[in-house]
């Protein structure tokens, strides 16, 4: 599902105009992204837990001249689906 298929079926869901629908959706996403750029945990009870993850500096390999480099340490966005959520796509 593309972004305009989900402003789509956040419209005819909740009877928004598209354009309204467009609006929540990317207030949805911004407040989520502002949460973890903060270091914040996004729980949705029901459907799942956006969260930040440290990944530390490590060595690792150009596999195409099979030097040795080093990766920095970096920040990656997490997704842990609720069981809720798990319950219902596995039915």
């Amino acid at each position: 599902m593309k972004k305009s298929e989900l402003v789509g079926a956040v419209a005819n869901k909740t009877g928004l105009s598209r354009k309204d629908a467009e609006s929540a959706c990317n207030a949805f996403t911004e407040a989520l992204i502002e949460a973890m750029v903060a270091g914040d945990k996004v729980s949705l009870v029901g459907f799942g837990t956006f969260s930040v993850k440290e990944r530390p500096a490590r060595e690792g390999i150009n596999p195409s001249t099979m030097e040795k480099i080093k990766i920095a340490a970096s920040k990656a966005p997490v997704f842990k689906a609720g069981k809720a959520l798990k319950d219902i796509v596995n039915k």
